[in-house]
């Protein structure tokens, strides 16, 4: 959707037209010779050339570019983290036609989304930042090599050792993978617990009429006999 309105923009009269993305407008792959897992050695997907691929579909960008024919400045409202970041840039890239001149182009700075914070942010404009976005860019690539040559790896190395392996695709991702080892470790400590009896020590007081219940710092004590002795 697109919102139209007038107002005014730095003490001068302005027509708005306020847009969105879906997310990042591109995405890192693989040139089209890497992209074939038989003819491709997984150690040299490292060193493999990339390049950025529409992510959100041409649409995204015919839109974008559409609605900034015949404007001549453009602020970002993306979110105020790496991610929205380098969104920022995707979008410069994508207007850089109708918007060039980095004089016209402005960083909005925002932590919620109420009308106190939005005044705020269109009254102190900056500029986007070009090393966090380039961050993401190293995180994006990183993320890519790492995830598709393991992929490929472990995916070719257990299809064949296992008869029951119900996967096409054994996937590896820097994320993903890890996440996956903190569930199998929270599984594992479930499955091996061993309950065991414990008592504490509440000491209760009555003050002004008020129940006073306190908290024993020690917390718990797994020995009866000693519980009982300090009771």
């Amino acid at each position: 959707p697109v919102y139209e309105y007038s107002g005014s923009f730095q003490g001068q009269s302005a027509y708005f037209k306020v847009t969105s993305t879906t997310g990042h407008i591109f995405g890192c792959d693989f040139t089209p010779q890497y992209q074939n897992w038989d003819k491709t050695e997984e150690e040299t997907l490292f060193t493999a050339p990339t390049l950025q691929k529409e992510s959100g579909g041409a649409k995204v960008v015919h839109h974008l570019q559409r609605e900034a024919d015949g404007c001549d400045t453009l602020v970002l409202w993306l979110d105020c983290d790496r991610e929205g970041e380098n969104i920022c840039f995707e979008v410069m890239g994508v207007v850089k036609k109708h918007i060039y001149r980095m004089d016209n182009i402005w960083r909005a700075h925002f932590s919620a989304i109420t009308t106190q914070e939005i005044n705020y942010a269109m009254n102190h404009l900056g500029k986007p930042n070009k090393n966090v976005a380039d961050a993401v860019e190293c995180r994006q690539e990183l993320d890519l090599k790492v995830g598709v040559a393991f992929t490929r790896f472990q995916t070719k190395y257990f299809q064949n050792k296992y008869g029951d392996l119900d996967a096409s695709v054994v996937s590896y991702g820097p994320c993903q993978t890890p996440t996956l080892a903190f569930c199998v470790q929270r599984h594992d400590e479930i499955m091996n617990f061993k309950p065991e009896n414990f008592w504490r020590i509440t000491p209760h007081a009555s003050r002004g009429g008020a129940n006073l219940v306190f908290e024993w710092e020690r917390g718990r004590l797994f020995d009866e006999a000693m519980a009982r002795m300090m009771h």
